[in-house]
């Protein structure tokens, strides 16, 4: 979808995000910094820190997992690079 065509339906973070991860699929992930581009292409970069907050409102919610170095990584105690995924099935 493009920038104005999600401006055009009003996509939101959140579903950016839950979108991507479900387009990605099962055992693999994205790069926050693709939701923050999707989201809007220029000055992304300034997005990041809100991309954060939605994964971890997310996370709690169950509806995506926040991974580590590949493996699951706590919402609330995560530091550094990390990528969004679906959880994992079972």
């Amino acid at each position: 979808m493009s920038e104005p065509e999600r401006k055009k339906k009003k996509e939101t973070l959140d579903d950016i995000i839950l979108r991507l991860t479900a387009e990605r699929g099962q055992g693999k992930t994205i790069c926050p910094s693709e939701a923050a581009r999707t989201f809007r292409a220029e000055n992304w970069q300034q997005l990041m820190g809100e991309v954060r907050v939605r994964a971890i409102k997310l996370a709690h919610a169950g509806e995506i997992t926040i991974y580590r170095k590949g493996k699951p990584a706590d919402p609330d105690d995560f530091k550094g690079i990390y990528r969004l995924g679906l959880p994992k099935e079972g």
